[in-house]
């Protein structure tokens, strides 16, 4: 039986939890224990969870700064919010999940579905490197990518273009490596058009930063510092023009 352990600061809400978890009927022991970050570290080393549910504001802190002082995270963690756009990016780009409060109890179910599968498979502390990384406003952003056979921590400067290719986006990266990952690049558009990446095409998004000229041949490319040429559509010309010329 895989225990889950629900940390937040207010009582109505991890008793909400748990009773939701429990009406799901999972072969899961729920723990609503730990009100804010000290009470939250501690619970977590006594009872050596295998989910953790971990809010972010709380009292004395924020969930982050209790991952930050767990040593050995061999759990799967689940960020518990309200709408913060700042935390909610760091999480997204750090490829973990969390839940927008007052928590759903579909989006519950279908999170802790997620990490009950994910649960025995080997932990990387990359991730959790990224975040503590992400939620600092001055350090570069570092996005998370996860494969069948891996974890990489990519920062965003390294990252020349993304290819879709039907629900998976190919990532190519400044040493000639190639990532591809079981996400639609419509999710990359969202999470990267704040840091200098344009959706050129319906299937192409490109790092402005490595962009070598436009080539008016063939109808119009794009070709990037690494020899590779992107199609531009109609529709984005003025768009990218302007930004080439903010660079």
């Amino acid at each position: 039986m895989k225990k889950v352990l629900i940390i937040d600061d207010e009582n109505r809400t991890r008793s909400l939890i748990a009773k939701m978890i429990d009406s799901f009927g999972f072969d899961v022991e729920t723990i609503p224990e730990g009100e804010n970050v000290q009470s939250g570290i501690k619970a977590i080393e006594k009872h050596n969870p295998d989910i953790v549910f971990l809010d972010i504001q709380m009292p004395d802190g924020t969930g982050f700064d209790v991952i930050r002082s767990i040593g050995n995270k061999n759990f799967e963690v689940i960020f518990i919010t309200a709408h913060e756009e700042f935390a909610i990016k760091a999480i997204k780009f750090s490829a973990l999940d969390y839940l927008l409060k007052p928590v759903d109890a579909s989006e519950l179910k279908a999170a802790l579905e997620k990490a009950l599968e994910l649960v025995d498979s080997e932990k990387s502390n990359g991730q959790f490197d990224a975040l503590h990384s992400n939620i600092q406003s001055n350090e570069k952003r570092r996005l998370v990518l996860k494969t069948q056979e891996s974890v990489h921590v990519v920062d965003l400067e390294q990252i020349i273009r993304c290819e879709a290719d039907r629900n998976y986006t190919s990532f190519f990266l400044k040493d000639n490596k190639k990532i591809l990952v079981s996400k639609t690049l419509k999710e990359y558009e969202t999470l990267l058009a704040a840091h200098n990446f344009l959706r050129v095409q319906q299937s192409h998004l490109i790092n402005i930063d490595y962009v070598d000229r436009y080539d008016k041949k063939n109808g119009g490319a794009v070709v990037m510092k690494d020899g590779s040429e992107v199609p531009l559509s109609p529709a984005k010309r003025e768009v990218f023009f302007k930004r080439l010329e903010n660079l």
